[in-house]
């Protein structure tokens, strides 16, 4: 069968799922499969985050950061370092600065998610 996927997954998603030599460690099919929800829930997220930010006037990085402590619900499904994904493509999304969240380092990176 060949592979007609059309999506491209990007190197800072693939990561999440890569070891240290960038060998995938899950099956190329799921790594897709939690690309395009986590690609999906970011895209969602928009209209969500702008309105928290214009309707109500939060800052932007307290939006982010709400979102961020949402997201980490059990019930959300993603792993913490999905959840940061997320996170850092709706701030791409919405050219606003990523804050530094707490379990992060200070060069952006997870410890220990």
């Amino acid at each position: 069968m060949s592979d007609d996927y059309q999506i491209h997954v990007p190197a800072s998603f693939h990561t999440l799922y890569a070891d240290r030599r960038q060998r995938l460690q899950v099956p190329l099919s799921q790594l897709r499969e939690r690309y395009e929800l986590c690609e999906d829930l970011a895209q969602q997220l928009v209209d969500a985050a702008r309105a928290l930010h214009f309707n109500r006037d939060v800052p932007p990085d307290e939006v982010l950061m709400q979102l961020h402590t949402g997201l980490c619900s059990p019930d959300s499904g993603l792993s913490g370092s999905e959840t940061m994904w997320v996170v850092r493509r709706l701030a791409e999304l919405l050219d606003w600065t990523l804050p530094r969240l707490d379990f992060e380092s200070p060069n952006g990176v997870p410890d220990g998610t």
